[in-house]
């Protein structure tokens, strides 16, 4: 049963409500996630690397600045990919790769045919989905051609195509499945960070709902105890017991919000409104009608009637308040009107209190107005 609530003065007032969200965000960088794309660059390319060092390779300095090029366009992929994915160097570094490396593999074959593997990881760390699927598979099928080519080698052939294949959609998938461990763990962190705030604010409402009606109860008793005690002893002294015994209740209140089992009746509540005005000389007036809400929206009401009994005594200056409860069976309403005064220009209708009353019961699918009749 939704909880629908509605306050009013019968005087002019204003009415205000408000809500936020919290969103996670995603964070990312260089680390050992890295690691696994440059390991496979130190492995592969030492074939080619040899050949230079060891002057197999015809024209030497052009298969040297090749390799220094391509490297440096490698790094700088991984390092940019870490950092931001879709960056426009990336791709302009992940062509000039591409150009080097069919330069390298039509020129040399044999072992620099391993550049085309190491491509196709670069390719793997730097894009996701079609571009992905499509570039490794054109990065394949020029590693078979060129092999078989180059090579008149069928075995070359299908190495080169299979490595290609296995090094780009191997890369992205484990990169993918570290990103999401990556982006859980960073949620599981945010959603600790939002129960906590939530916590605080579920206390902070709790203590101002407590807090505001007990004080104003223990004035308005303490009052009645200063008027009643030059003619009446007897009736003072009653005053001042229901205040040593509010005091008491209000000690056990605060304890029960601080562990989160703080519940209240809507029936208790309503009988606890009746005392209060009346101590405030202010005629109370309860009706209810209907099928009773349930224990939770009960719950969430009684904090209403709590809250528009303080501000009835704190705020108004009325001389009798009416409580109205009519449930139905998909929701309750629960109405509460005075005869009080407007709020002055200096009153803060948006204030906690309500602020925090309007952000239970749409956590619970109800509503809060209030203003004047």
């Amino acid at each position: 049963m939704t909880p629908v609530t509605h306050t009013q003065s019968e005087r002019p007032g204003q009415a205000q409500s408000g809500s936020g969200p919290v969103r996670p965000r995603r964070k990312g960088g260089p680390g050992p996630r890295s690691a696994f794309a440059f390991l496979p660059w130190l492995l592969l390319g030492m074939g080619a690397f040899s050949n230079v060092v060891r002057g197999e390779t015809p024209n030497p300095w052009v298969g040297g600045i090749g390799l220094l090029v391509f490297n440096s366009l490698y790094v700088s992929v991984v390092l940019q990919t870490f950092r931001r994915r879709d960056a426009h160097w990336t791709y302009v570094a992940l062509t000039g790769m591409a150009a080097v490396t069919f330069g390298l593999t039509i020129g040399y074959g044999g072992p620099w045919l391993a550049l085309f593997p190491l491509l196709s990881l670069a390719v793997g760390t730097a894009l996701r989905g079609r571009r992905l699927a499509w570039t490794v598979g054109a990065l394949t099928v020029s590693a078979a051609v060129t092999g078989a080519w180059r090579d008149a080698d069928a075995w070359s052939a299908v190495t080169s195509g299979y490595g290609t294949l296995l090094s780009g959609l191997v890369t992205a998938a484990i990169l993918a499945l570290s990103e999401k461990v990556v982006e859980l763990r960073e949620t599981r962190e945010e959603l600790a960070r939002v129960a906590v705030e939530q916590e605080r604010l579920r206390f902070s409402r709790d203590l101002h709902d407590l807090l505001g009606h007990t004080l104003s109860l223990i004035v308005v008793k303490s009052e009645a105890a200063r008027r009643l005690a030059p003619h009446d002893r007897d009736a003072s002294l009653r005053q001042i017991a229901d205040i040593e015994t509010v005091g008491r209740q209000a000690l056990t209140e605060i304890r029960e919000a601080v562990t989160g089992y703080r519940e209240s009746s809507l029936s208790a509540e309503l009988d606890r409104a009746r005392d209060t005005l009346a101590s405030a000389r202010i005629e109370a007036v309860v009706r209810q009608s209907g099928p009773a809400p349930s224990p939770v929206a009960g719950a969430l009401l009684a904090w209403v009637v709590r809250e528009a009994v303080t501000n009835v005594v704190r705020h108004s200056g009325a001389t009798s308040c009416r409580i109205e409860v009519a449930g139905t069976t998909e929701a309750t309403r629960l109405t509460v009107t005075d005869d009080g005064r407007s709020p002055g220009k200096g009153a803060q209708a948006s204030g906690s209190g309500l602020r925090g009353l309007t952000e239970r019961l749409a956590q619970a699918g109800g509503e809060l107005e209030w203003g004047p009749g």
